[in-house]
């Protein structure tokens, strides 16, 4: 059975965010007022262009390269699709994106963006070419067959992106998924003039939440994405231990990197404060101890940190100096890192958490094609029966009932 790669889900998510880069704010649309022949057909030569958008026209479409060599080629289809559709289908992508610019006022298309883009792109490509030709895919299948359970692609596309849904301040450090607030601010706008307008009463006040309360949503914060890489995790407390360090530092490197883009590099750790470390200290021992339980312990301990860290973050109100730097993101060359990172904020955890309900109910009774030739005994013939040491906890005795992914 072919196993699902985490590089799909990571590159289909990459294109949709290359897309809402490409085309934020969305509004308003309009047809140009005038276009010399060949109109929306050809790009113009841009008048100036700093360093700064070179780099991110290249860098931005490299991982979008990277990652759809590899998700077709771990799909089976060959070195043939993989290059057609990094060699052409990117580009067309990046082209359209820059044609679509012409309709958005506050875009504007650019020939140069679309060859960086193209260029980006198969740079990505070269790059997944030369770890396929060097057996680095192989490598990473092998690693990931050692260190995770059948069935964990989504899982690791979730903890992939995490970091980038920190970048975008949040009013708690590591709190993601603020999303109801902006969902009320949205119906306030579709709502205003109407019977049903929802008018906010003036009486009450934002409260900031107690130290307390900051505390415990930090350390909801921290557990939640090392309780998803636990609910995935093959046994080996050695093995989840390393785990739960890798996903706190990367989420401290993360949360540090965010504040240097707002507020410089001098208040890169300004959020550490007597709120922020015991937070941090409970969600680092609480996940050290979860590396203890089972995956099925994990998976249902992640549905009630997420659920809590919803909630707690959804009380949290926006500080207004926070509010002041984040206009510079949006108004500034930040605009596609705004953009990118705030939605991933803000839909993080609700992905996570439908994820966790996903994986519960799946069953995997098949050995994967690598774990097959891994078994096989030394000269045995291709198909002979070989020794079962693969993870038995996704197996089932004939007339049982499969297994579901996350067992205990």
């Amino acid at each position: 059975m072919q196993r699902r790669s985490s590089a799909t889900w990571l590159a289909l998510g990459y294109a949709v965010l290359v897309l809402y880069a490409s085309l934020y704010p969305f509004w308003p649309w309009r047809l140009p007022p005038s276009l010399p022949w060949p109109g929306v057909v050809g790009l113009p030569w841009p008048r100036y262009w700093l360093r700064f958008d070179i780099w991110t026209n290249v860098a931005g479409y490299w991982p979008l390269g990277l990652l759809c060599f590899a998700a077709v080629i771990r799909s089976g289809k060959g070195l043939a699709g993989a290059l057609l559709l990094t060699g052409v289908g990117l580009p067309l992508l990046s082209f359209s994106m820059e044609t679509l610019q012409y309709f958005l006022p506050g875009r504007v298309p650019s020939l140069a963006d679309f060859l960086l883009n193209s260029a980006g792109a198969w740079t990505g490509a070269a790059t997944a070419w030369a770890l396929h030709r060097w057996s680095g895919l192989q490598r990473w299948t092998g690693w990931r067959e050692r260190w995770f359970v059948p069935h964990s692609a989504g899982a690791l596309a979730l903890l992939a992106v995490w970091p980038v849904g920190l970048l975008y301040p949040a009013p708690v450090p590591l709190g993601l998924g603020q999303l109801f607030p902006r969902l009320r601010e949205l119906a306030e706008e579709l709502l205003e003039g109407t019977p049903w307008e929802l008018t906010p009463d003036p009486s009450v006040t934002d409260l900031p939440l107690p130290p307390g309360l900051e505390a415990i949503a930090i350390a909801m914060g921290l557990l939640a994405p090392c309780l998803l890489a636990l609910s995935v995790a093959r046994a080996g407390w050695l093995r989840r231990m390393a785990l739960v360090v890798g996903a706190g530092g990367l989420g401290l490197a993360a949360t540090a990197w965010s504040t240097v883009l707002n507020f410089g590099p001098d208040h890169a750790w300004a959020w550490f404060t007597t709120t922020t470390w015991p937070g941090l200290l409970i969600g680092g021992v609480l996940a050290l101890l979860a590396a203890l339980m089972s995956r099925r312990a994990n998976a249902a301990w992640g549905l009630v940190v997420l659920t809590a860290l919803i909630a707690l973050v959804s009380e949290a109100p926006a500080d207004p100096y926070l509010a002041e730097s984040l206009q510079a993101w949006e108004q500034g060359r930040f605009v596609n890192l705004y953009g990118l990172a705030q939605w991933v904020g803000w839909l993080w955890p609700f992905v996570a958490l439908a994820w966790l309900l996903y994986g519960v109910t799946q069953s995997d009774t098949a050995p994967s094609p690598l774990m097959s030739v891994l078994d096989t005994p030394a000269g045995a013939p291709p198909g002979a029966p070989h020794a079962s040491v693969r993870d038995t906890s996704h197996t089932s005795r004939a007339g049982e009932n499969p297994a579901p992914t996350i067992t205990p």
